[in-house]
């Protein structure tokens, strides 16, 4: 024990000198990172809200994706601001000199996106969520179909929605693909903080598949925001009385394929813009049916958050950190998440050329409101 307490006050000082907060850090908790004596057979990452700053975040994620080996890059929603112009696009040299209004800007904020956020990570498949933001007006969920129709019917996903139903030819905003021993299933809440019924349906189906399917070992499930009775209640799935019951459905149907089927289960999410690996380690869930592994890692360049007051129950909860989460899948059916830290270093030259050092360093040290 005494060991253990000498390594967490290590870390939290490390993480303090880094400008990170650490609240907690443990040893041994299923599903996070950690030694293996199996094979390890392939990576890949995940990040969550890239609005702010995202054209300055995300090409650094990108090379860090490659530079990990990933397979390919899963981003949970909200890719731009909408509410009010990005700074980042405020600061793009184009702008500067002619600040954009409201209208101009709603109308390149995905645009811009595309060709800042999604380019870098080519050739690396890219698979796109849907956030609450990408469903504030003027934007919508037709809006954002249309504009990432092609992005949502990339042949690994049309294949798998056909294969589910040979009559469904429209891409949505909800969907899952088959890597090896692996379903990923992305979700959409993001409008109402709910699931609709038909996604529901849908969402069962492919459980039921998943459960008779021996090759399939493990389940990452994706959603912008978090399941009910997280640590992140107070922003979350919680915010609504619909949220509450279609996520607590979801939710116990991942207990249920868990202990009957014996598949391993992890759940993904963003919304909150900070990192936190243990979410669903609460008491709530303790005493209704168990904790799931979860984390949030919505650190993809968007205004930093506070901590939530419960953030002491997760192993680890760090604010004031850009980065993404990196899966290794191994052999014995097994995924180790760990949180991959970016700093200034890591954005790539070309992109402080294009925003100016001095935006960059406002990035890190002033896109935040848990100062």
């Amino acid at each position: 024990m005494k060991k253990n307490g000498l390594l967490i006050v290590a870390v939290v000082l490390i993480s303090t000198l880094l400008g990170t907060t650490t609240i907690a850090f443990a040893q041994g908790t299923p599903g996070t990172v950690g030694p293996s004596t199996q094979t390890h057979s392939w990576n890949f990452a995940v990040a969550a809200d890239s609005r702010n700053c995202g054209d300055v975040v995300m090409p650094a994620i990108a090379a860090g994706a490659k530079r990990d080996g990933a397979r390919f890059f899963w981003l949970l929603g909200d890719l731009r601001w909408i509410g009010d112009v990005d700074e980042d696009i405020q600061h793009e040299p184009e702008h500067l000199a002619k600040p954009l209004t409201k209208s101009e800007y709603e109308d390149i904020a995905w645009d811009d996106f595309a060709q800042s956020q999604m380019a870098p990570f080519s050739p690396l498949p890219f698979y796109l969520g849907i956030g609450n933001h990408e469903t504030e007006e003027p934007k919508d969920h037709a809006a954002f179909l249309a504009r990432f129709s092609a992005q949502l019917d990339i042949p690994k996903l049309r294949e798998q929605r056909l294969q589910g139903d040979p009559n469904d030819r429209s891409p949505k905003t909800y969907y899952h693909w088959i890597e090896g021993p692996v379903d990923f299933i992305n979700l959409d809440n993001a409008t109402g903080y709910q699931f609709d019924l038909d996604q529901l349906l849908w969402f069962e189906k492919v459980l039921r598949s998943d459960s008779s399917n021996a090759g399939i070992r493990m389940l990452v499930v994706g959603m912008h925001e978090a399941l009910p009775e997280s640590i992140e209640k107070g922003h979350s799935m919680n915010q609504s009385p619909a949220g509450v019951e279609t996520g607590t459905r979801v939710y116990n149907d991942l207990l249920k394929i868990q202990s009957e089927s014996h598949k391993r289960v992890y759940v993904l999410a963003g919304h909150s813009h900070h990192f936190v690996d243990g979410v669903f380690n609460t008491e709530y869930w303790r005493e209704h049916g168990g904790v799931l592994p979860g984390w949030i890692v919505g650190t993809a360049g968007a205004v930093r958050y506070p901590l939530p007051n419960e953030a002491s129950s997760a192993r680890i909860a760090e604010t004031n950190v850009y980065g993404f989460l990196l899966g290794a899948v191994y052999a014995d059916g097994e995924i180790q998440f760990s949180f991959q830290h970016l700093n200034e270093p890591d954005v790539p030259a070309s992109v402080v050329k294009r925003f100016t050092p001095e935006f960059v360093h406002w990035c890190f040290v002033e896109n935040s409101k848990a100062k």
